[in-house]
C-alpha cells in the first residue's frame, strides 16, 4: 500500500503547488488522478516516483517511509514511472529493452505475453529498434510494456495519451484494460482523457493543489462528465481523443 501523510509542494521561488495532500492506495487496480492543468497532478506523480522532494509531508510504501529515497531506490522497491515522452534507444531493439527490464533473458513465450498485453505482435516488433521509426503510439505501448516487465509493485503513467493519434489511443485504452483484467498490481495513470477514466477502478480529482474528490469511478466520473459540458464550472475539463 501507498501512502502519502500531509503532502506539500512549492517550486523554487516558493509558489505553492501541492497542499496538504494525504492519500492512500491500495494494493492493486487502477487509480486515475486527474484535474485542470496546473493543478498539481504531474507533481504528485513525480513526487511518488521520487523525481521530486515534497516540501513537506511524509510517504510510505508499505509501512516503509520511502520519503527520503531518491528515484533509483524507488525504483528497487517496486515503484516504476512512465514518462509523458517515453526515451528513444537508437541502437536497442524492443526484446533488449525488454529483457533489460526484467532483468535476464525473456524466451519467446514471455516476450510474446508481455507485448500481448499492449496489443503488439512480438514477431512483427521484437527486432524494431526503439527510436524515431516507431509510431508515438508504437513507443508508448512499448514503453507500458516496459514497465510491466519490470513486475514491481506500483507503475505510474503520466498522460500516456499525451502526443498520440486516435488509432493508437485506441490501442492504448485496450492495453489498459488488458493490464486490468490480468494483474495485480497497483497502477496510477495521471490523464485528462474520459476513456481512460473509464477504464478506472478509483478517480482521484485534484485542482489547486488539494484532493478536490475522491472515489470509485461510479461515483466520481458522472460528476466531472456533468461539468465538463459546463464552460462556466470551474471543475476540470475531460478531453476525448478527438481532441487531440
Amino acid at each position: 500500500m501507498l501512502e502519502l501523510k500531509n503532502i506539500y509542494w512549492n517550486t523554487p521561488s516558493g509558489h505553492p503547488v501541492l497542499r496538504d495532500v494525504s492519500l492512500s492506495i491500495g494494493e492493486k487496480g487502477i487509480t486515475v488522478i486527474t484535474g485542470p492543468n496546473g493543478g498539481g497532478k504531474t507533481t504528485l506523480a513525480k513526487i511518488i516516483a521520487g523525481l521530486e522532494k515534497p516540501s513537506e509531508g511524509r510517504i510510505f510504501l508499505d509501512g516503509e517511509d520511502i520519503t527520503d529515497l531518491d528515484v533509483t531506490e524507488r525504483a528497487r522497491k517496486g515503484i516504476s514511472y512512465a514518462f509523458q515522452q517515453p526515451v528513444r534507444f537508437k541502437g536497442i531493439t524492443v526484446r533488449d529493452l525488454l529483457e533489460i527490464a526484467a532483468g535476464g533473458t525473456l524466451d519467446e513465450k514471455s516476450l510474446c505475453a508481455l507485448l500481448s498485453k499492449v496489443g503488439l505482435c512480438a514477431r512483427d516488433y521484437e527486432d524494431r529498434d526503439v527510436d524515431a521509426s516507431l509510431s508515438g503510439g508504437e513507443i508508448k505501448r512499448v514503453e507500458i510494456a516496459s514497465v510491466l516487465a519490470r513486475g514491481g509493485k506500483l507503475s505510474i503513467f503520466d498522460e500516456p495519451e499525451a502526443g498520440i493519434d486516435l488509432w493508437s489511443f485506441a490501442g492504448l485504452i485496450d492495453a489498459f484494460r488488458e493490464i486490468r483484467k490480468s494483474t495485480d498490481r497497483t497502477e496510477i495513470i495521471i490523464s485528462h482523457q474520459e476513456r481512460i477514466l473509464e477504464v478506472a477502478d478509483r478517480i482521484i480529482v485534484i485542482e489547486g493543489g488539494r484532493v478536490k474528490e475522491d472515489g470509485l469511478r461510479d461515483e466520481v466520473l458522472p460528476h466531472l462528465i456533468s461539468s465538463s459540458r459546463c464552460p462556466a464550472c470551474p471543475s476540470p475539463s475531460l478531453r476525448r481523443p478527438s481532441d487531440e
